[in-house]
């Protein structure tokens, strides 16, 4: 039977995925001014979301079972990949990487046989996602977030293309960090226990997701071509920021994007060491502001935001094994892949592979099925893939209401989910 702690953990965490399909009302409560509207303002950030009820956890814990017990079971959770994601969001987002992948984007765009304003769209939806199997799909991610907002996502109205964009964007940076073993948090968690390495996830995950990215970015870059060619949907600047003249910058020096880029690679190569790359982190910062007239906002709220929505999901995910493992453990294959696909839209892929990882005498089928269907799921809710929530942060303020629908984003992300689930389910060689 389930300890009282962990019934109350699954009911909390029942009731924060609801608040979060809710954010679109609480956004609307809070647009209308009365006296309570910071209340509904900050209920209706998705980022806080986790964190909220994951401090109502420790609450009651602290109240049923003492303080001491409360602080024994935080301390025992691990923050590392809160900590990273808001490490690599900082860094990522600085002006000199944008300015450095804006420019490699510009040249692989010329180089496409189609129209520039096309291939520059399907670029940033294909190529920036599959980049994340070496920057880790959190850099990926807020790369790829940050050059739709500056190229398309700034200008109002334009819902439906953003809805399409948003969840092609999050499906493909979900099964776009599988081509290697370190990057994309569902297999980092498998991958010593199955003995997997990245010669391994190679042949057997990543050609099959370089397909579905393809496919998924290029059926939404001919769906909207003609809002591309027209520029309706925004002019991609920021991407193409050399077609903005008036309001080009100075270009940053060699010099400073090269301190950036080691800072980066830095993150990346330290990134379950937090005390290493934390220090990196301060570094970055510091050489950011004596550099400053080089720099656009750093993103820290963002990233302290999005930390403290990861942070929530780790404390209150921690106390769902009592009845998810059980459930892993009992699955067919096949019925695994579907199973784990619908569960990491209301848990978290990485999670899920993790508590699968401890069944016993699993067998290589039900292996490669348990994290093909939480990669396949990972692009379904914010919720899924621990890079969402970045993307989320970056973008959120240019949707009605300051809000994302996830209920729209669910809709929008089924049809490149399913292409993702057909390449996956292909007969393994």
């Amino acid at each position: 039977m389930p300890h009282t702690t962990e019934v109350l953990a699954t009911i909390l965490f029942a009731v924060a995925v609801i608040h979060t399909f809710s954010v679109s009302f609480f956004a609307r409560l809070a647009h209308r001014n009365g006296p309570h509207a910071g209340v509904w303002h900050m209920l209706s950030e998705v980022e806080a979301v986790f964190g909220v009820w994951a401090f109502v956890l420790i609450a009651c814990m602290a109240l049923m079972s003492g303080g001491g017990t409360a602080i024994e079971y935080v301390d025992s959770r691990n923050f590392t990949e809160p900590l990273f994601v808001f490490a690599i969001m900082v860094v990522a987002a600085s002006r000199p990487i944008l300015e450095l992948v804006g420019m490699v984007v510009r040249a692989i765009a010329r180089i496409l046989p189609m129209s520039r304003e096309v291939a520059t769209f399907f670029v940033v939806m294909s190529l920036v996602p599959l980049a994340g199997s070496f920057i880790t799909e959190p850099a990926a991610m807020t790369l790829a977030a940050i050059l739709l907002r500056d190229g398309y996502f700034r200008q109002a109205g334009n819902t439906r293309f953003k809805y399409l964009t948003l969840g092609v964007l999050f499906v493909n940076v979900s099964i776009g960090g599988v081509l290697t073993a370190y990057a994309a948090p569902p297999v980092l968690m498998v991958a010593s226990t199955f003995g997997w390495d990245s010669a391994f996830m190679a042949t057997h995950f990543g050609w099959r997701a370089m397909v579905a990215v393809f496919l998924n970015a290029a059926v939404l870059t001919w769906i909207c071509r003609d809002a591309l060619k027209s520029r309706s949907v925004g002019t991609g600047g920021g991407v193409n920021a050399a077609e903005d003249e008036a309001s080009r910058r100075p270009p940053v020096p060699w010099p400073v994007i090269i301190v950036h880029m080691l800072c980066l690679v830095g993150v990346v190569l330290t990134a379950h060491h937090p005390a290493v790359f934390l220090g990196i982190l301060m570094m970055f910062i510091g050489f950011a502001h004596a550099y400053e007239r080089h720099q656009n906002r750093l993103l820290i709220r963002e990233g302290l935001m999005v930390g403290f929505f990861l942070a929530g999901l780790v404390v209150l995910g921690g106390l769902q094994k009592w009845w998810l493992q059980d459930l892993l453990g009992g699955l067919e294959p096949t019925v695994l892949f579907f199973g784990a696909t619908a569960l990491t839209a209301v848990t978290d892929n990485a999670a899920l592979t993790y508590l699968g990882s401890l069944v016993e005498g699993s067998s290589a089928a039900w292996q490669y099925m348990l994290v093909a269907g939480a990669v396949t799921g990972g692009g379904l809710t914010v919720i899924a893939n621990a890079p969402n929530p970045a993307g989320y942060a970056i973008l959120r303020p240019f949707f009605p209401d300051q809000a994302i629908s996830a209920g729209k984003l669910l809709i929008s992300a089924l049809v490149p989910t399913a292409v993702a689930a057909a390449m996956f389910l292909l007969p393994v060689g």
